[in-house]
């Protein structure tokens, strides 16, 4: 099977990359694939990341109909505070007030990932879902308005990024950074050993 992954995220690509530890003889495409997300009505968080991770996959599959045995990765993350999904920011006042909400609290991470090989009509998909609770230190204003106007907040869910700036502002973990980063390492090299390609 050819590696594909269905994401052009560069912290995505390198996490990814990690997996193969090196080896020449691993290696992976990329596809953009196009997904609405929108959530369901009643829809959990946790039905929410893994419902779109597989669209992702399945989606990502239908774009390798020119390439021999395609197996497809899709992954998404989502920051999950009080039962509210908080995702992209849709402006900098719409980051700022996810910070303020997030400032001096724990909120969860959830990353799912899904793997999906076979007939485009029906295929085959694998999906694991990986959970890591993260705490806020206080934030100040200032904190605030400093950090989105490094524009580092705007393309994240929750509105920041733990592997860069945002990193100064997480207290503790508990689970998996790569989770929280984007694509949880050991369970994606688990997913890729079950059907061969690890």
């Amino acid at each position: 099977m050819n590696l594909v992954l269905a994401s052009t995220s560069p912290r995505r690509k390198e996490l990814l990359a990690n997996i193969g530890l090196g080896r020449t003889d691993f290696s992976f495409t990329q596809v953009a694939p196009d997904i609405d997300e929108t959530p369901r009505n009643a829809e959990t968080p946790r039905d929410y990341v893994q419902r779109l991770a597989a669209e992702k996959a399945q989606a990502g599959l239908a774009l390798c109909l020119d390439m021999s045995q395609p197996a497809v990765l899709g992954s998404d993350t989502i920051v999950v505070l009080e039962n509210t999904i908080l995702g992209k920011p849709l402006d900098e006042n719409d980051a700022k007030r996810a910070l303020r909400a997030l400032s001096g609290k724990t909120h969860t991470v959830m990353t799912a990932v899904a793997l999906t090989y076979g007939e485009v009509a029906n295929p085959t998909t694998l999906v694991r879902l990986v959970e890591t609770q993260v705490r806020f230190c206080l934030l100040t204003d200032a904190d605030i308005d400093a950090y989105v106007a490094s524009k580092e907040p705007m393309d994240k869910a929750g509105s920041y990024g733990i592997q860069g700036l945002g990193g100064c502002f997480v207290e503790s973990i508990e689970g998996s950074y790569s989770c929280v980063v984007g694509l949880p390492l050991v369970e994606t090299r688990a997913l890729l050993i079950e059907v061969g390609l690890g």
